[in-house]
Parts: C-alpha cells; structure tokens; sequence
C-alpha cells in the first residue's frame, strides 16, 4: 500500500481528511517536535485508527506533506507516484496521486 492510499483509507476511516486532522492535531499541541505515541494514542482513542494508518498520520502531522524519494516511482509495493502527498481528500485528489 502506498503512503498516499494510507492517507485515502484515514479519511475513509474517519471522515476526516489528511489536512483536517493535521490541523485538529496542531490545535492539540502536536507539532514536528511530539514523539509518536501521545499521536498515536490520540488517533487510536478519539478515530480508532490503528497503529499503520496512525503512523502515516504522524509523519504528516510532524514532518508535513513530504516523502523520501527513495519510494517514488520505484513501482513496489510502498510506492507513491509524487514526492508530496495529497492531505485535502480523496474527493478533490488531481489525476496522478
């Protein structure tokens, strides 16, 4: 599963998309300096999110919308199509994500 179909199955799985839950996580206090684990406690205890879908949520939330070109356009299994990820919906997501 690519990083960007993690972000697609979050939204599914809350609601919510990639961007509004960065956001509700920064109205928290979680920024590029919070461990893994109060995020994910957090993901996991108000959207049930398990520890996989959490973790790409935690890249997003501390890291933002980049991704290390080594997964890109590798075509395995774990491979995006763009270094940057898609954060606002499948809905409005362009051709090529």
């Amino acid at each position: 599963m690519s990083f960007q179909a993690y972000l697609d199955a979050v939204e599914k799985k809350t609601g919510l998309t990639p961007r509004q839950l960065v956001e509700l996580a920064h109205e928290r206090g979680f920024g590029a300096d919070t461990k893994a684990a109060p995020i994910l406690q957090w993901l996991a205890d108000d959207y049930g999110l398990g520890r996989g879908h959490g973790m790409a949520m935690v890249h997003v939330i501390t890291k933002g919308d980049r991704i290390s070109d080594k997964h890109v356009g590798t075509g395995t299994t774990h491979s995006d199509a763009k270094d940057h990820l898609w954060l606002d919906g499948v809905a409005t997501k362009p051709a090529g994500y």
